[in-house]
């Protein structure tokens, strides 16, 4: 309850972030950065898995207002939400999580951070861009802006933990 109002703040933040600064942001229609997804990221490992879910799905609701994209980032984020407990499972240190402990660079180092970034991207870039061609026909062209886009925003989530994020 004491780490509401750190939450808030993050999601007044990245909502404004992407919607002036990322969401201006496209490469020949090939790279969207989604910086907003940091907040399903950075997310506790105890959160409860409804709250957890709602807060992903109000994030996604909040983006898709913005950018008048009808429930595909609400569906994309709570997809994400979702499956994080398993990403997280699959991909847990010998010794597990600790308790106290956020999913940061800072944490669990470098290694292990950029794989969990770049699992959890991948499957909100996938769902979102597939949502939002809804045809088979594009599947190459849609599977390499899922991959080009899942690498910039990724790499964009990585050099944040360095400049906002500390131990």
């Amino acid at each position: 309850m004491n780490r509401l109002p750190i939450y808030i703040f993050r999601f007044i933040i990245l909502v404004l972030l992407q919607i002036f600064i990322f969401s201006q942001i496209q490469f020949s229609n090939l790279i969207n950065p989604y910086f907003y997804v940091l907040f399903v990221l950075l997310l506790p490992f105890d959160m409860p898995r409804s709250a957890m879910l709602l807060m992903a799905f109000f994030l996604g609701l909040t983006i898709d207002l913005f950018s008048n994209t009808l429930g595909m980032h609400a569906a994309a984020c709570t997809w994400m939400a979702f499956t994080r407990p398993a990403v997280l499972k699959w991909i847990s240190p010998r010794e597990d999580y600790e308790a106290d402990t956020l999913p940061t660079v800072h944490y669990y180092g470098l290694r292990w951070f950029v794989g969990y970034t770049l699992v959890m991207v991948f499957l909100h870039h996938f769902a979102l861009f597939f949502i939002e061609m809804f045809r088979w026909s594009d599947f190459f062209a849609t599977l390499a802006r899922v991959f080009l886009s899942t690498l910039f925003t990724s790499f964009l989530i990585v050099v944040s933990q360095f400049f906002f994020f500390r131990k």
